[in-house]
């Protein structure tokens, strides 16, 4: 379910002349049966409001004086989010002849024509107030607060994201919180500048749109009107043409696909910091230890801690917050379990919460390899806001395949990865247009669409150079990863697991040893196999040719080359470690 919550404007939306009708009551209480929640949005004070609606029983919350306090139905309990209005402005105002103000909790409100005495008053009186406009009212409140941050604040006491609520209104003071939601909607009778602004205007005015806008709700999910929603979709790069190529925020899966170097790290790394730019959660599955230096992501787990399924789930529990799961810290044989324990369960919390809005499991071969039995995996009929990154769809699990709609394909090999993802899902193949992607680009394909892959160029990203640097630079890679300085009668079994390990015992061990190795090409050929860099390989190996018998010189550039490119930043944006 996508939307969890519907936020409704009373006057002029949900009410006609202050009043709900039958009709509109009947749909509220259908749509509260269906496990969603109702907040009401207004600028009414609630004492005021009391008086003339009296199914606020319906309403898990509401936010009152245009987003100022937040009062509990069920309770009766009225929170204040800003400080009460200053005695001596409404002094003041009434010196001034505004006759006609009432004062709330926090807000102070008249009408027209007294705003221009309204905002000399502020002026003169140094206040730091704003004035807000509601059809010939003029509201007064504490700079920075309106429907949108009353709402924000309502949502967070309910763990529910903006991403997952979907509004409803009518006038000026609307836009704000409309335009927090996912999706928004203008009754018919709606102001002009609102319906310009909306997702969708009903066509039904006052209550009864409210009731049209509930039915869509019911029926499908608001699925039919899911392509008005193209401002929340996710860039993915740009066609040859320079038309923009995006994946839906919603309901989309994709598998990322391809040989090493090709650009697999730089889509999804892009794809993670858009979908954290535009407050999206996401909880990626990290068996390489790659992704511990994202942007307001948390991290559990560690080379010498494996995650367990109870913590990740305290985590994720927490609304608006990213998670990284670091199974390093599994045995391989471990991670296929753990991962389904811990997938079903974030399935029962997306049902409840709606959140983590997105799931990035890389190197999916580890959690769902090919050779699993389809007895063993408990998937569900469809993948929403999932992204799977393997090196080729043959190696992963054929079921998982089948849930996935389209295939990102990237490097040296597009007509096999095409052909295996194909054949997964029992399709013929696509004809690739391109033999070889070069680095950079990639192709995608729905295999719903009758259309052929198409080429785009990948948005570049910010976090990728600083992943593969610190990866490289002080992570752990897997032993069969690691380089082994053994010297030429094997005496020695010295591991490093990673660059800064490696000078460090490459300056330690005896010359013969070192270039035992060096003549052979040991450190060009494990820093193309195992690190991937092509860039320092191709400068180490014509060191090799430059320098093969001098040790000491030999050793002291190769140590400058990688101090070079790999002496990580002294500050800057770090995740933070939950351990």
């Amino acid at each position: 379910m996508r939307y969890l919550a519907l936020c409704t404007d009373y006057d002029g939306t949900l009410a006609h002349h202050g009043r709900v009708d039958k009709p509109t009551l009947d749909a509220l209480e259908e749509l509260k049966a269906s496990g969603r929640k109702l907040l009401m949005v207004t600028g009414r004070e609630i004492a005021d409001l009391l008086k003339v609606f009296d199914r606020l029983d319906l309403f898990e919350l509401v936010v009152a004086e245009n987003g100022a306090t937040v009062y509990k139905p069920a309770s009766k309990e009225e929170r204040a989010l800003v400080d009460p209005p200053s005695a001596r402005f409404v002094d003041e105002l009434r010196k001034r002849g505004v006759d006609r103000i009432s004062v709330g909790k926090c807000i102070v409100a008249t009408w027209q024509p007294h705003e221009k005495v309204v905002l000399e008053t502020i002026r003169d009186l140094g206040l730091e107030l704003q004035v807000i406009f509601n059809k010939g009212a003029v509201m007064v409140l504490p700079s920075g607060m309106n429907k949108a941050a009353g709402l924000a604040a309502a949502l967070a006491e309910l763990d529910i994201s903006a991403h997952n609520a979907v509004g409803v209104g009518d006038a000026e003071n609307d836009h704000a919180f409309l335009s927090r939601c996912e999706f928004s909607a203008a009754v018919a009778n709606a102001l002009p500048s609102v319906k310009e602004t909306a997702d969708h205007v009903l066509n039904a005015d006052h209550g009864a749109g409210v009731t049209e806008l509930i039915r869509k709700i019911l029926d499908d999910d608001l699925a039919s009107l899911a392509a008005k929603l193209a401002r929340h979709d996710i860039l993915l790069g740009h066609e040859p043409g320079g038309q923009v190529l995006n994946l839906p925020a919603y309901g989309a899966s994709a598998l990322i696909v391809g040989t090493s170097g090709g650009g697999k790290s730089t889509l999804t790394t892009g794809l993670i910091e858009r979908l954290n730019a535009k407050d999206y959660s996401f909880c990626v599955f990290d068996p390489e230890g790659d992704y511990d230096v994202l942007e307001n992501a948390a991290v559990l787990g560690s080379p010498d801690r494996a995650p367990s399924v109870d913590e990740c789930m305290q985590l994720l529990a927490k609304p608006d917050q990213n998670a990284v799961i670091n199974l390093v810290g599994l045995e391989f044989s471990d991670r296929p379990a753990f991962f389904m324990t811990l997938f079903a369960r974030i399935r029962d919390l997306r049902a409840k919460t709606g959140r983590p809005h997105w799931l990035i499991v890389d190197e999916v071969h580890h959690v769902l390899p090919a050779e699993w039995k389809p007895a063993e995996l408990n998937l569900p009929q469809r993948l929403d806001g999932v992204v799977m990154i393997s090196v080729s769809p043959s190696a992963v699990s054929k079921i998982a395949l089948q849930l996935v709609e389209t295939a990102i394909v990237i490097g040296e090999k597009p007509a096999e990865m095409l052909r295996e993802f194909a054949e997964a899902n029992d399709m013929p193949a696509p004809v690739s247009p391109l033999a070889k992607i070069p680095k950079g680009e990639a192709l995608i394909w729905n295999k719903a669409s009758t259309e052929a892959p198409r080429h785009f160029r990948i948005e570049p990203n910010k976090t990728d150079r600083r992943r593969h640097v610190r990866k490289y630079a002080e992570g752990e890679l897997p032993e069969e990863r690691s380089f082994f300085f053994r010297g030429p009668e094997k005496k020695l079994n010295l591991r490093a697991p990673n660059l800064i390990t490696f000078t460090q015992l490459a300056d330690g061990v005896d010359a013969d040893t070192w270039l035992f190795h060096w003549k052979r090409g040991d450190v060009s050929s494990w820093l193309r196999r195992c690190v991937k860099d092509q860039e320092l390989t191709d400068l180490v190996k014509e060191l090799e040719k430059r320098v093969p018998d001098d040790a000491r010189a030999s050793r002291k550039q190769v140590r400058e080359l990688i101090e070079k490119k790999y002496t990580l930043p002294a500050e800057g944006p770090r995740a933070h470690k939950a351990e």
